[in-house]
């Protein structure tokens, strides 16, 4: 093959070094992370408009350090909110409180910023660093395993080369099981109801949980003087209303809500994992390899994690072929561990979160407590900010 021939690839198409699949938040990040490593990267997506839902809110301190390596942290950090502590409530008694100025970091809070607007700061980012590198309306059909490199088919009918490629397309990855990588269901389901909500003031810009008898409710300051709330549900209810969730909120906690800012949305929370994040010259990232309960604002921040390991490990095994394969399989390694650690506390927090009553309750309530004093409260600090991930 001559040299240009392998720079075009054998179907006369650019060879990339780097085809990522899904251009969220996590795609993206990573995106803009193999630009800066050097890396011809480009993204295929299939939504012709950016998303305006708002699922994931709250950013941790270890990928606050990781925007600053893009660029990002500044513009993101000014227009955020910044939580720098929780509280614990029941039964119109506050169990404990959490703080996170203390945290070593130069990041010592929550930044709390609608998934809207990240994703928006972060195409603004990529758009500079790689001019003309994200496409949008484009649908993966498959992908194949050619050795070495690997081909992306679209629906139409379009041939794409890398020499590696990315899955960043969610829970439901297409590439995934066009690359034949298994996936498992992690314990069990719980469902949800959010919506957000004019902030009254009452808690300023405080993050509360309410560990209540009829199940957690949870509420978190954003800006432009929102709140979002989220309460655990016996069953889907997609066309529950703000109303509706207004009045489980009152009813369960006391607390009133102001004026509703949008609809309500229910959501499921199923946890599942493949069995590996790296399959000849298909990685997985984020959702894609392993999805976990958003109730700690994990989901995201752990697909950044990923991304931010997947990153260096991509750049090595493009000038090295030879360290390729050993650096995707510590890749995958680490953040396969990293992803059962966030499944374990993620299971942890939505079993605290569930209807309790009688001696478990008492019993709960007393763990809240133990947990929110010296010194094991600067454990649960950490473990809430990702630090251990």
């Amino acid at each position: 093959m001559s040299h240009l021939q392998g720079l075009l690839g054998r179907s006369g198409a650019p060879m990339r070094d780097v085809l990522i699949v899904g251009g969220g938040p996590v795609g993206t990040m990573l995106a803009c992370l193999l630009a800066v490593e050097g890396l011809d990267v480009e993204v295929l997506e299939q939504r012709t408009e950016p998303s305006m839902r708002s699922r994931a809110i709250g950013i941790h301190p270890p990928l606050l350090a990781v925007l600053e390596q893009i660029g990002v942290a500044e513009d993101l950090v000014g227009r955020a909110t910044h939580v720098e502590e929780g509280t614990v409530h029941c039964d119109g008694r506050m169990l404990g409180r959490m703080s996170f100025s203390a945290l070593p970091t130069r990041y010592p809070f929550v930044a709390m910023l609608p998934q809207y607007e990240t994703e928006s700061l972060l195409r603004a980012r990529f758009a500079h660093l790689r001019p003309g590198g994200l496409r949008g309306g484009v649908t993966v059909t498959d992908v194949r395993d050619r050795t070495d490199h690997a081909e992306v088919v679209t629906d139409a009918g379009e041939i794409l080369q890398a020499r590696y490629v990315v899955a960043a397309d969610g829970a439901r990855s297409r590439v995934r099981e066009s690359a034949g990588m298994p996936w498992t269901d992690v314990g069990g389901r719980q469902t949800y109801l959010m919506c957000d909500y004019a902030d009254t003031g009452m808690h300023g810009d405080t993050a509360v949980l309410y560990f209540e008898r009829g199940g957690v409710v949870e509420s978190f300051p954003l800006p432009d003087g929102t709140r979002r709330w989220v309460a655990i549900t016996d069953f889907l209810a997609p066309h529950a209303s703000s109303g509706e969730l207004a009045d489980i909120i009152r009813h369960r906690t006391g607390a009133a809500v102001g004026e509703p800012r949008g609809v309500a949305s229910a959501f499921e929370v199923q946890q599942r994992r493949a069995h590996g994040l790296v399959r000849g010259r298909v990685a997985l990232v984020g959702d894609a390899g392993h999805q976990i309960s958003p109730i700690g604002g994990q989901g995201m921040n752990l697909g950044w994690l990923d991304a931010a390991e997947l990153a260096p490990a991509l750049a090595r095994a493009v000038a090295d072929a030879d360290a390729a394969a050993s650096a995707l399989a510590a890749y995958s390694r680490r953040r396969m561990r990293a992803a059962r650690m966030a499944m374990r506390q993620a299971g942890f927090n939505m079993s605290m979160g569930r209807p309790v009553r009688g001696v478990r309750l008492v019993a709960r309530n007393a763990l809240v407590r133990t947990l929110a004093v010296p010194p094991t409260n600067a454990l649960v600090a950490r473990a809430f900010t990702m630090r251990w991930l």
